[in-house]
């Protein structure tokens, strides 16, 4: 290579220094200006979208995790589900044995089939009775009847006494007709007698009647009593078999699950947790924040598992107190060394849906909520 190539090359040549200087005198103006326009954009952006957005990192997902217990106490027969597992509303997820509980509701049956048949028996002794009452009552119609045409002969045997009399004491009769007519007479009294007799008799028959037909009323009342206290304990047997079967109440998936085979279990004892898939966002806003904010907002969420995916929302509702009012121990600030602390109230968002990412949210994760409150708040707190 010649010098004049060599110099040619360099740089520093004096053709290339007239650019050096122009650079290094147009770089530092260049900077200033990219700088003021950054500066320009982000006052804008702020000034069109930033000012109207309140944030908070102080945000997780939630669900409405139900958890699965036992109704009736029993051994665990089988698990149908494992941990993590996908399960659909009324799904079985485990079995408790059985056996005791079907003999339950078998000897539930026999004590409805026991009550149907006295009140089979019942009924048909009331229906005895009432025959034997209507029977009676005819009876007693008979009875009157008698005693009415004794009545009527004893008046007509005594006015045929009485003419015998009055003709004998004037001797135009025989005294012989006289002792027939007062014979009859007597005959007929007598015969009165009796058929009043038979008629009381009839009548405190009937009395009896009534008084028995009333009580196998009540045994049979009784009797159906004890039916529907059959039929109870029946429905009660069958519940509490049909709960043999624990099932999914919700849809969603399997977590938390301590039962196992064998294991014995007690009404009301946790053995798994089903958690829905309609999961949820509770936004922890500081007091100072909340001015803006109202039901219906768009909602930007960042969940810190999505690597920077975004989610979209609305503003749902506002708790009813700040979540120190909930806590195991308030405070109680009514004393000498207060000191005030800015507090949080828990706000609800509701994701909008068919978003890809919104299966695979998870309760408890992290979530960064932008709240946007240029949106409709018509809908108020």
């Amino acid at each position: 290579m010649t010098e004049a190539t060599f110099d040619a090359a360099r740089p520093d040549t004096p053709t290339r220094r007239p650019l050096l200087h122009m650079a290094r005198r147009l770089l530092p103006r260049l900077g200033g200006g990219l700088a003021a326009l950054l500066a320009v954009g982000y006052g804008l952006n702020w000034w069109l979208t930033g000012r109207f957005i309140e944030s908070t990192d102080n945000a997780y997902v939630r669900a409405d995790v139900v958890t699965v217990s036992a109704r009736i106490s029993g051994y665990v027969a089988e698990v149908d589900v494992r941990d993590n597992q996908a399960v659909r509303r009324g799904e079985v997820l485990a079995h408790i044995d059985a056996a005791p509980f079907r003999a339950r509701v078998d000897q539930a049956r026999a004590s409805v089939a026991a009550a149907e048949a006295d009140i089979a028996v019942e009924t048909a002794a009331v229906a005895t009775l009432d025959a034997q009452v209507t029977q009676q009552r005819s009876l007693i119609g008979q009875a009157e009847a008698e005693a009415a045409a004794a009545d009527a002969e004893l008046r007509r045997t005594s006015l045929e006494w009485e003419r015998q009399r009055s003709l004998s004491e004037r001797q135009v009769s025989s005294q012989q007709r006289f002792e027939a007519a007062e014979a009859d007479h007597t005959k007929a009294a007598a015969t009165l007698r009796g058929a009043q007799a038979a008629l009381a008799s009839q009548r405190a028959r009937l009395a009896v009647l009534e008084a028995e037909q009333r009580g196998k009323a009540a045994a049979c009342d009784k009797a159906r009593a004890t039916l529907q206290q059959a039929q109870a304990a029946l429905a009660l047997a069958s519940i509490d078999l049909d709960n043999t079967a624990l099932r999914a109440p919700v849809d969603g998936l399997i977590g938390q699950r301590v039962v196992r085979v064998g294991q014995y279990v007690d009404p009301g004892q946790p053995l798994l947790a089903v958690v829905p898939h309609d999961a949820y966002v509770v936004a922890n806003f500081k007091e100072t924040q909340l001015g803006r904010i109202a039901a219906g907002q768009a909602v930007t969420l960042e969940v810190d598992a999505f690597d920077g995916e975004v989610l979209h929302g609305r503003v749902d509702s506002f708790a009813p107190a700040s979540g120190a009012q909930f806590a195991l121990l308030p405070p109680d600030n009514a004393t000498g060394n207060f000191t005030k602390i800015v507090q949080r109230m828990p706000v609800r968002i509701t994701l909008d849906g068919g978003q890809r990412r919104a299966a695979a949210l998870r309760p408890g994760l992290s979530v960064v909520a932008h709240v946007d409150t240029r949106g409709d708040a018509s809908h108020g707190r």
